[in-house]
Order: structure tokens, then C-alpha cells, then sequence
């Protein structure tokens, strides 16, 4: 036991030590944090409360998942070479992108646009869920199925008991889902699919110990893939709310994409590579496009942190910066940062109707609270506001011109540009892109356009709120 003259010198030797930890970690983040505001933070906490600061920088410091990329760069032989024969097979069907938009979106995606798809707008939850259920119950060989939210009431037990159907069946299941996402998911639901034979896995299955810390890092995407002959990508998760059963939200608004064609083998590869990080398993697939007659042309643009530069802040930046006479998009949330509110004030500065439909009502309320701080630096530019009144909006729809369309699961704040892990479908076929702008405008006439004064003659303490949400933008 020491004696009672030492404690304050060891106390005193305790916090220089916490103090050095606070700068090594200062100088970590100095080294791989992107922004130069979150770096900023980051030292400032990390000097003055280290023993604050340190813990919440292992949980939410980070800005690339460094694992994820060493894995997809790995020499796995096989994944690589799946890689390679997909890339190969597409060939026949590739498609270069005639506008720079589109030509961004590809590079950043990594994917090629193909033709010979065949597109399926999907419009709230009971249209998405019965195409969904319809292509389970039509599998034959396999289903690839990765959601962010899986849940255990009405919709998600009638999903489970459908893949247990088909694993019953003989037909291989793959279930990916994100433990944060689904942290409700019990283990008794996990159970049950895994005695049928559903290979089931959440995403940070195969993660050290120090990487499981880094819960910020989440996958975000919907994927659903039957027999790699249908695809289907968008903002639904497995639960009740999402098909407008929840009492706080009433009516869910959302949007999904079902594809068919050569563009399914690419939703596939962003599902194995997901899928491979999480088991160190490469399934048998299917890897031969089917061309179908509607042949009309999709790209599929997968996003995260495992990037090298923020990808899907670029392509919102890029949709932005190539608009010339509309830019509409539809998101939950929105809380953009420098880079893509530039190039929203940019759009609107030059004469394109710029529009930004958000909901009305609140789901996450540090992201609502956020979204009121940008009215002053939006509205005044010619950018148009909308809160959509007819229940809560979840969809992440852009539209750009007439010239393009994109169904993501990607939303407007910093998780989605920097830590989530998305997925999204983008086209310029003609006849989807006038399906898309229909869909808006139905929307748009349920919503409400916004003035500054909403937020500017709001109470003092709201404001205050609100800006000091804000702040926590980059871990909300």
C-alpha cells in the first residue's frame, strides 16, 4: 500500500501520463483523421480531457476501417479473381458514362455501367416487400440478404420463416446484418434460421478485438440478391415501421430499386466482399449476366470507409456540380458538410432548381436538430427546402436534369459520406428518370416548402439546440 506523501505524486504521475497518451493519440489523429475541423476537435479534446477523449477516439475517432481495406487488398486469390472474371464477363454489356457525372460515379464506384438491365421502381413498403418475397420464394439455388436494421415483429418474423422456407428448401441463404443496426435482433431469431441451414453473420464478425471497438464503422446497405438473376437496393430495413405500422411515424415513406440483368452481378460483389470481411468466406455464385429486352442502362456505385477518398461525398458534390437545370434530392437527413453545401449554393447560384425534400418529423433528433442550422445557408442561395408532411420520408433519391437517376442507401450527413457503408443505383435510362421525377413531384406535393424564419424566429433554447447538434455532426 503506498504511503499517504506519495499518493498526490503518483496522482500528479497519473495525469502527465494520461496527458502524453491524450498527444500520441493527437498525433494519430493528426495522421488519419480527413477534415481539418474534425482534426482540430480531435487534438483539442484529446490535450485538455485525455482521460475523456481517449476512449471515445478508439470508439468514434476514426475515419477509415483500415481492416476492411487490408482484407479487400489482400492476396485472397479467390475473391480477387472473382473480381477479375465479373469485371471480364461484364464486358460484353459495359457502357461508357457520356457525361461527367456519370463518369465520376463509376470511378469512385469502381463498377461498370452495363446495359441490358431491366429496372423496377419500388415505391414504400408494400410494393418493396411483396417483389421482395416474391424473389425469395422463387430462389432456387441461393439468396444473398444484408440489411442494417433487422427486426423481430410482424414483418421480420413472416422474413425469417420465408428464408427459413427456402433453406429448408436446399437453397443456399447468406444473411449478413449490422450488429448495431440490429441490436435488438434476439438471439432465439438467429437461432432458428441457423438450425434450418442459413449461413447468417453480422458484419463485425471477423474483426480483433480492437477493431470491434470501432463501432462508428457501420454497414448501412439493403441488399437482397436471388440466384444473381434480381437485385433489389434502397432505403428499406426489415421492420414494421417501414411499412407504416409504427404509431410515432404513421405513413413511411421510402423508396427501392429492383434490377435485373448483368447489373446483379455486381450487387453480388459488394455483397461478398462484405461478406468475405465478416466469415473469411467466398460462396459459390452464379457470375453469368443475364441481358434482358428492356435493356436499359444501370451502374451500381458501392461507397465507405474502406475508400480512399470520401466517395460518397464526391458523388453528391459531382451531382451538384453538373446540374444545369434541376437537382432534386429526397434524404432523411440532412447535414452536409463544406464540400457538398458549396456545391449546393453553386447549383442554385447558376440557375438550376435545386430542391432538398427532408421529413417533417423526427427519427434521430440530433440530425433533425442539425438540418435547421442550414436553412440560413441554403434558402438565401436559391436553394429550395421542403419538409414532407405526409408521415416520415426515408428514401435517398437523386435526380439530376433528365439526364440521371440514383435509388441509394446513402443519406446527406457525415455517416453516410465518411463511416457507413452503402450501396447505390444510379441509371440514365429516360423512361426511369421521368418514373423518378413523377415520384418527386408527387412528393414535393406533400410537402411544404421552408422559410428561414422557421428557424431563425424559433425559440432562443431551440437554436441554441440546434447549433450545438450541429457540433456532433461528424459522430451523429
Amino acid at each position: 500500500m503506498p504511503d499517504l506523501h506519495s499518493i498526490p505524486y503518483l496522482v500528479g504521475a497519473g495525469i502527465v501520463l494520461l496527458h502524453v497518451i491524450g498527444i500520441l493519440h493527437v498525433i494519430h489523429a493528426i495522421m488519419t483523421v480527413r477534415t481539418s475541423q474534425g482534426t482540430i476537435a480531435w487534438m483539442v479534446s484529446l490535450i485538455a480531457a485525455p482521460w475523456i477523449a481517449v476512449p471515445i477516439y478508439w470508439v468514434a475517432g476514426r475515419s477509415r476501417f483500415s481492416g476492411y481495406v487490408r482484407a479487400r487488398r489482400s492476396d485472397d486469390a479467390e475473391l480477387l479473381k472473382l473480381s477479375d472474371d465479373m469485371h471480364r464477363r461484364l464486358r460484353e454489356y459495359e457502357i461508357k458514362p457520356d457525361d461527367a457525372f456519370g463518369r465520376a460515379a463509376q470511378f469512385l464506384g469502381g463498377l461498370p455501367f452495363t446495359r441490358g438491365n431491366e429496372l423496377t421502381l419500388l415505391i414504400d413498403g408494400e410494393e418493396t416487400f411483396e417483389s421482395i418475397f416474391k424473389a425469395i420464394h422463387a430462389a432456387e439455388k441461393y439468396l444473398l440478404v444484408n440489411f442494417f436494421i433487422v427486426k423481430n415483429d410482424r414483418i421480420g418474423t413472416r422474413f425469417k420463416d420465408a428464408l427459413i422456407a427456402r433453406a429448408k428448401a436446399g437453397v443456399q441463404v447468406y444473411f449478413l446484418f449490422d450488429e448495431i443496426g440490429s441490436h435488438r435482433l434476439s438471439r432465439s431469431y438467429l437461432n432458428e434460421m441457423k438450425e434450418a441451414g442459413i449461413h447468417c453473420s453480422h458484419f463485425g464478425a471477423n474483426r480483433h478485438w480492437w477493431s470491434r471497438l470501432q463501432i462508428n464503422f457501420r454497414n448501412h446497405r439493403k441488399i437482397v440478391v436471388a440466384d444473381g438473376k434480381e437485385g433489389f437496393i434502397g432505403g428499406l430495413n426489415v421492420g414494421d415501421e417501414y411499412l407504416g405500422r409504427d404509431q410515432r411515424f404513421g405513413a413511411w415513406r421510402d423508396t427501392h430499386l429492383k434490377l435485373k440483368g448483368p447489373s446483379v452481378q455486381a450487387i453480388q460483389l459488394v455483397f461478398i466482399e462484405d461478406w468475405n470481411w465478416a466469415t473469411d468466406e467466398v460462396p459459390d455464385l452464379e457470375w453469368t449476366g443475364q441481358e434482358h429486352t428492356a435493356d436499359q442502362v444501370a451502374a451500381i456505385i458501392p461507397t465507405g470507409p474502406a475508400d480512399p477518398a470520401d466517395s460518397w461525398q464526391l458523388v453528391v458534390a459531382e451531382a451538384a456540380n453538373s446540374a444545369q437545370e434541376r437537382l432534386w434530392i429526397a434524404s432523411p437527413y440532412f447535414v452536409p458538410d463544406g464540400g457538398v453545401l458549396t456545391a449546393l449554393q453553386a447549383a442554385a447560384i447558376r440557375g438550376a432548381d435545386v430542391r432538398i425534400l427532408i421529413p417533417e418529423k423526427a427519427d434521430h433528433l440530433l440530425v433533425w436538430l442539425s438540418a435547421f442550422t442550414y436553412y440560413e445557408q441554403t434558402i438565401p442561395f436559391g436553394v429550395k427546402l421542403y419538409r414532407f408532411k405526409k408521415g416520415f420520408l426515408h428514401q435517398k433519391v437523386i435526380l439530376v436534369d433528365n439526364k440521371l437517376a440514383c435509388v441509394s442507401t446513402a443519406n446527406l450527413d457525415n455517416r453516410s459520406f465518411r463511416l457507413n457503408f452503402e450501396i447505390s443505383g444510379l441509371t440514365p435510362d429516360p423512361v426511369f428518370v421521368g418514373e423518378v421525377a413523377e415520384m418527386l413531384e408527387n412528393d414535393f406535393g406533400n410537402s411544404e416548402p421552408v422559410k428561414v424564419s422557421d428557424f431563425t424566429a424559433r425559440a432562443f433554447w431551440f437554436r441554441l439546440a440546434c447549433r450545438v447538434a450541429r457540433l456532433m455532426a461528424p459522430v451523429q
